[in-house]
């Protein structure tokens, strides 16, 4: 999983959260108007306005309230970014089996590349070597 999926989970998860414990915000966390991925990138385009590079959980959950507390509240638009979490990262056995994969799948291209390089290189110096001692009609004895 990447770190701004990760990211979307956390705030999910706080939202989840806050709803089962204050009835005002779970109506309006319930709008059907409202979701988790325009509520992600509301934050991103907040953080990007702000010219900040850190903040605390406080300052993102309270901004991902505003998001769904506000019926008129300019999302903007989707930005191509990564977001880093400072939370431990739990994740499900099919997460783990997914990365485990990929890192095997990654592991085995860098491998296969490595070979290639190698036989090319092999290739390059014996063409070489085989021209350098090809005798000419020119050479002088």
């Amino acid at each position: 999983m990447n770190t701004t999926e990760y990211f979307k989970r956390t705030i999910q998860a706080y939202l989840e959260e806050r709803a089962m414990e204050d009835e005002l915000f779970a109506a309006k966390y319930d709008n059907p108007d409202k979701n988790i991925d325009d509520c992600v990138t509301y934050i991103l385009n907040w953080v990007q306005k702000s010219g900040c590079n850190g903040f605390c959980d406080d300052e993102i959950y309270g901004q991902a309230i505003h998001y769904y507390e506000e019926n008129d509240i300019e999302v903007g638009k989707p930005l191509n970014c990564q977001v880093s979490v400072n939370h431990h990262i739990e994740l499900t056995e099919e997460e783990k089996a997914q990365a485990r994969q990929e890192a095997i799948r990654q592991y085995q291209q860098e491998q296969m590349n490595k070979m290639r390089n190698r036989d090319t290189a092999k290739r390059t110096s014996q063409r070489t070597e085989t021209e350098v001692h090809q005798p000419s009609l020119f050479d002088t004895l």
